[in-house]
């Protein structure tokens, strides 16, 4: 009976707070520690977002950030996931519903991570649901469409306070960090956010659903779709990389039931 309530809580702990995955982690001072670390991504992140900090600095931090991250992911049994298991980012949904533009709206010139919501370019591919009265819903189904996580890893930033008039250009977005591809990957405009940050997550997870979050996504004009770009970190510096081609290899997964 004495192994029994260890048990129970390392159970508790394990689906309460991810980053529990191990008996190490049941002591106080390392759960806090490990939370931190992507509170402090976060923090950062939006410190870079609104210009609030010189590029030098936030780079150095962000290159600590991310490395220490990916140290303790591994550490703590985190799961590498290949690009073969990849899962296309909206429930219900496959590359069909990609931008059809030239290169599929992707431009990566003029990008810098480090500019923030001031940032220029699009490296990124834009994913519309169908949704002509713009409520949100899928004009099939009658139901909010998911967004799903593409790859596997850890939920670094999330914003879920944005109100219409901000211009704030991402509305509500999740960051993901996936150390075994040395991936982020950004997901934007959503309606509800399902997940919060420090969460580990596996190809296929809901993270949110699909919405119109977002200075011009907010717009009339603009159709309801979710706003994707995945950074690849290259020497403790964000690239951007055009994943279409291996979106159109990606499993596709229903709705959720």
């Amino acid at each position: 009976m004495k192994l029994l309530l260890p048990l129970f809580v390392l159970v508790f702990l394990s689906v309460n707070y991810p980053w529990c995955a191990t008996g190490e982690a049941l002591e106080p001072s390392p759960l806090s520690t490990e939370h931190d670390l992507c509170e402090r991504f976060n923090d950062l992140n939006s410190r870079i977002r609104d210009g609030r900090t010189p590029k030098t600095d936030a780079s150095r931090e962000f290159r600590k950030l991310l490395a220490e991250i990916r140290e303790r992911y591994f550490q703590q049994g985190g799961v590498r996931y290949p690009r073969e298991d990849w899962v296309f980012p909206l429930a219900g949904y496959d590359s069909r519903a990609i931008d059809k533009a030239r290169r599929h709206g992707y431009r990566a010139r003029g990008y810098d991570f480090f500019s923030g919501n001031r940032h220029g370019g699009h490296p990124s591919l834009d994913i519309f649901i169908r949704d002509r009265n713009q409520d949100l819903l899928d004009d099939r189904t009658g139901r909010p469409v998911a967004v799903l996580s593409m790859t596997g890893g850890i939920v670094v930033a999330v914003e879920r306070e944005w109100e219409e008039g901000s211009r704030l250009r991402g509305g509500r977005y999740i960051w993901v960090y996936d150390p075994a591809n040395d991936l982020l990957v950004y997901y934007a405009h959503n309606s509800e956010v399902s997940v919060r940050v420090g969460a580990l997550v596996k190809p296929g997870d809901m993270l949110a659903t699909v919405g119109r979050s977002g200075y011009n996504a907010a717009k009339r004009r603009s159709p309801t779709h979710l706003h994707l770009t995945v950074l690849r970190v290259a020497g403790g510096k964000p690239v951007p990389q055009d994943v279409y081609s291996w979106l159109r290899r990606a499993r596709t997964l229903p709705p959720p039931a």
